[in-house]
């Protein structure tokens, strides 16, 4: 009985990589199995949920600049990704949170922590930021994400059932699950990050924000968040690294910037 439902789990676990495969923005191959409608409703529910637990900035010269930024960020993520699947509409808000950060979700929700404007201390800065967040949701990385833990679970689940009563059999699913941590959890985080850095780069020159100011950014967030764990037990790139890959892309950012209509996002 037990040999019939393993034989039975790995034939649908062979048909995985069939069900959902297809491609980012960049050409990367991805694979991505929840509905987009299921992704969004998701996105929609935990923005509403955040809404609810936290507070939302009152001040009328921040919720302007990064309402202008955000709503040109969008218009260039469409421009740059024509065949993208977004949002058709997104709803931004600032939240009172001291902490340098910013997310967007599918379903077309961008959320900023007033912290961040301490470290994004200008329109492009900000613009880089809010381009990264936009890029994850045009290359659906919550999806993949996802997707990639419903399969290590399953995985170890069948490890599981084939080390039952077996000496060692917990400690070899721990052993399994560590590795897949190190070695397909943390690496596809740093892909999702490098992709949209680069994403968010080129969405942000299309813009009309000067690109060079991504790299400012970082050097300012290197200076706030004090010492990074080693690369490679970290979900993100060292700061090092996530400048010396913007830097190399920089040239062709720069000239879609000079390109671009200038956009004022200052008062």
């Amino acid at each position: 009985m037990r040999q019939r439902f393993l034989l039975r789990l790995l034939f649908m676990l062979s048909l995985v990589p069939l069900a959902g495969c297809e491609e980012t923005p960049t050409g990367r191959s991805q694979l991505v199995l929840v509905p987009d409608t299921l992704m969004a409703q998701m996105g929609e529910d935990a923005f509403d949920q955040l809404r609810q637990r936290q507070p939302v900035s009152r001040d009328a010269a921040v919720n302007r600049r990064v309402q202008c930024v955000a709503r040109e960020v969008v218009a260039a993520a469409e421009a740059r990704y024509p065949d993208a699947d977004l949002p058709e509409t997104w709803e931004v808000a600032v939240f009172e949170d001291s902490s340098p950060n910013a997310f967007a979700l599918p379903g077309g929700r961008i959320g900023v922590h007033a912290g961040l404007l301490r470290v994004a201390k200008t329109p492009a800065q900000l613009a880089a930021v809010i381009g990264h967040e936009v890029a994850h949701v045009l290359a659906d990385h919550g999806n993949e994400r996802l997707t990639q833990q419903l399969g290590i679970k399953a995985v170890l689940l069948l490890v599981g059932l084939l080390g039952e009563g077996e000496l060692g059999g917990q400690q070899l699913m721990q052993a399994l699950g560590l590795g897949a941590r190190l070695g397909i959890s943390l690496p596809f985080s740093r892909a999702h990050e490098e992709e949209a850095d680069l994403m968010g780069l080129a969405i942000m020159a299309r813009a009309g924000f000067d690109p060079q100011q991504s790299v400012a950014l970082w050097r300012n967030m290197a200076a706030a968040g004090g010492g990074q764990p080693p690369e490679f037990l970290s979900t993100h790139p060292a700061h090092g690294s996530r400048i010396k890959a913007l830097q190399q892309a920089m040239e062709e950012a720069l000239a879609t910037y000079r390109a671009a209509s200038p956009v004022d996002c200052s008062g």
